[in-house]
């Protein structure tokens, strides 16, 4: 059962003691979008890849690993030459989410906490990232962030539910997400609504907008 929408001072929030690595995910074909959505570019010329990596670097997290699939090659360009910044290819992206996300999380070196968010969150803020980190210490810390109610991302995962989370999206990787996992372990709610929409972006601009969709991958 979810603990409900705890509501977190605003500021900056006192800096995590447990080491965190951000992973993104960007596998997908993007048959929505038309393209991978790895490849997408802001109206300022910005890849999307660029954004979401910086703003999991500067949000807290020490190092970033992104999970590229679909058009590996020309995405691993467009992922910025940061320090801490790499990526993974997920041999089974095609599966689903899951198949990416199992990928991510098994790059991760042991004790380490994982700040799962996805490439079509462009607008995504550091501000989000790091209040979703908070000052984690527990290697059982489990929290995503929700918007008016609705869960999203980034959702950060503690080092002891490794095993559990690689059973449930491994167990069916044609699932679409961890949402059902997360619920079930209790994830506790950390409003961000007040950050930003939370949204994704998941359709080609219409009207020189990206168009915004609710749908989220650990929906």
């Amino acid at each position: 059962m979810d603990r409900g929408a705890g509501v977190r001072l605003t500021g900056t929030p006192p800096v995590s003691s447990l080491p965190v690595t951000g992973v993104l995910l960007a596998a997908g074909a993007g048959t929505r979008m038309g393209r991978p959505k790895a490849l997408v570019r802001s109206a300022d010329g910005t890849p999307w890849l660029h954004r979401a990596t910086t703003a999991l670097l500067d949000g807290g997290c020490g190092s970033v690993v992104v999970v590229l699939g679909a058009a590996a090659e020309d995405a691993r360009r467009l992922v910025p030459d940061l320090p801490g910044a790499r990526t993974v290819v997920a041999e089974g992206w095609a599966g689903g989410p899951g198949a990416s996300l199992a990928a991510g999380v098994r790059a991760l070196a042991d004790g380490v906490a994982a700040c799962v968010t996805l490439v079509d969150l462009p607008t995504m803020p550091a501000a989000a990232v790091r209040r979703v980190i908070g000052a984690a210490e527990s290697p059982d810390v489990l929290r995503r962030a929700v918007f008016g109610g609705r869960p999203g991302h980034p959702v950060l995962v503690g080092p002891a539910h490794r095993t559990a989370l690689l059973a449930a999206v491994t167990a069916d990787p044609g699932d679409r997400s961890a949402g059902a996992w997360l619920r079930r372990a209790g994830a506790e709610w950390v409003a961000c609504g007040d950050l930003w929409d939370g949204e994704d972006r998941d359709r080609p601009p219409v009207g020189g907008c990206d168009r915004a969709s609710a749908a989220s991958s650990c929906g």
